[in-house]
């Protein structure tokens, strides 16, 4: 019998993916705390980075224990689960897969036992060095495709010296985006890329530390924010405290789709809110590109931050125009051939009353291949929308990430191959207008040289090799 993937429905068009991030990451190291249920709903805070599957590793001093399957994290793991995962340090992860097989043996996190003892890791980000870094290990060694099972049996193989020293000396030869936390029996660690591409932070609890993806899955288990994990840098943490150590020099290049898209708005990057950024996103793009109308409405979720920015600067109304069934996942069903021509009406339709007759503004975060704009103008068009002009809170995106975002392939980014003007008219909306990248980059208040804009100029931040790249550059090579 099927089981049901437990994926979000985040797509509102299964031909039209929205990006995806690799992964959240969530540690936990505090003695006389349930770690389980704090890895759990730290876990569930970042559910958002990754639907694909969960798992958590727990020590409570002697052995290491990992639980994971595919689905939700609530699906994954229940009261009777967590009660068996005992111990005073956890780390945890939900996948969204950027490389290898969304399959059970591609869930993390890994582990590696050997005679003096057990490594569990969990990775958010992607490697680009991956076939090299596996050349390094013995024929067999590995069961799962993903970098993250060659960076641990890496970690793991050498025992002669410490975990911390043993890091300290592979990871400079690591290519690409990482943020790591890690686990021995009684000692937590975490990592994060010189370029600190992917996000990072460091928490406080009244007995014990946190580290995580974002700032929100601190806020859910009580732990007090510290600070960012710096580029390059390596934290150890157990009785002693934390201990810091650099294993490269930072040369900071944040991901600027986090802004846009990734993270959650009741995060916080670099000392400030994301849900204030993508406000004021909304408000340069309607400095940029005015127009005359009468609502101005969101995409939901995504488009709405900058949908009231929007409004706010330019003085047009804000309204809801669409509403989106926030039921809808992926099924195992197969629609009739009357529903799939219904198609984006499963998982969204509009407010006749609100939109009939009016002149509107649709703003949504992105676009990639144009099918959910495309279908969403018409959509507007047949409830009585009078005008349908569409703006879009990043620049086009016509490169693809590798470095831990799963976007389309550059053949398949609508940007990629048409100009502003083909795109408008391929969607049919009146009109069109993006961000600029430099409207953009100004309402981070982050400098542009410290800053990944690889999706969006094609400059890459860390050089690649097209041939070692890829969601299954293991598996086309095993």
């Amino acid at each position: 019998m099927l089981k049901g993937d437990g994926r979000l429905g985040h797509d509102l068009d299964p031909h039209d993916r929205a990006p995806k991030d690799a992964c959240g990451v969530f540690g936990v190291w505090a003695p006389g705390e349930e770690v389980s249920k704090l890895t759990y709903y730290g876990l569930y805070a970042l559910q958002h980075r990754g639907q694909e599957s969960a798992g958590i590793a727990v020590s409570e001093g002697s052995r290491i224990l990992v639980y994971k399957d595919m689905g939700l994290v609530a699906q994954v793991f229940d009261e009777s689960v967590l009660s068996t995962l005992r111990g005073h340090l956890a780390i945890g992860h939900c996948r969204y897969s950027t490389t290898g097989s969304s399959v059970w043996e591609n869930a993390q996190p890994t582990l590696s036992s050997t005679e003096v003892g057990g490594l569990a890791l969990a990775h958010n980000g992607n490697l680009i060095n991956t076939p090299e870094l596996a050349q390094r290990l013995a024929p067999g060694s590995i069961r799962a495709t993903t970098d993250t099972e060659v960076l641990t049996t890496l970690l793991a193989q050498d025992r002669s010296r410490s975990v911390e020293d043993a890091a300290a000396e592979l990871l400079p030869q690591v290519k690409g985006a990482y943020t790591l936390v890690f686990m021995d029996e009684k000692t937590l660690y975490a990592a994060r890329d010189p370029q600190g591409i992917r996000p990072l932070v460091l928490g406080r609890l009244e007995r014990g530390w946190v580290v995580a993806s974002e700032t929100a899955a601190l806020d859910i288990v009580g732990a007090t924010f510290v600070r960012e994990v710096e580029p390059g840098e390596l934290l150890t943490i157990d009785e002693q405290g934390v201990r810091s150590r650099r294993f490269a020099l930072p040369e900071p290049k944040g991901c600027l789709f986090e802004y846009v898209y990734l993270a959650r708005p009741d995060t916080t990057i670099a000392g400030r809110g994301v849900q204030v950024t993508r406000v004021e996103v909304g408000r340069v793009l309607a400095r940029e590109h005015p127009v005359e109308a009468d609502l101005v409405i969101p995409t939901p979720e995504s488009g709405t931050p900058a949908a009231v920015g929007y409004a706010q600067e330019s003085g047009i109304p804000y309204g809801q125009g669409l509403v989106k069934n926030s039921y809808v996942g992926r099924t195992f069903i197969q629609p009739s051939q009357t529903i799939r021509q219904l198609g984006i009406r499963l998982k969204l339709n509009p407010l006749r009353e609100v939109v009939e007759g009016k002149r509107l503004v649709v703003v949504d975060d992105s676009i990639v291949r144009g099918n959910t704009q495309r279908a969403i103008v018409k959509m507007l068009r047949e409830a009585g929308a009078r005008e349908v002009h569409v703006r879009i809170s990043s620049p086009p995106v016509k490169w693809p990430c590798f470095y831990g975002i799963d976007f389309a392939t550059r053949a398949e980014l609508i940007a990629g191959s048409l100009s502003v003007e083909e795109i408008r008219a391929s969607l049919g909306a009146d009109s069109l207008g993006y961000i600029s990248l430099e409207g953009l980059t100004e309402a981070t208040t982050i400098p542009a040289d410290r800053l990944c804009r690889a999706c969006f100029t094609g400059e890459y931040p860390i050089p690649i090799d097209q041939d070692n790249v890829g969601k299954f550059v293991l598996e086309s090579k095993a």
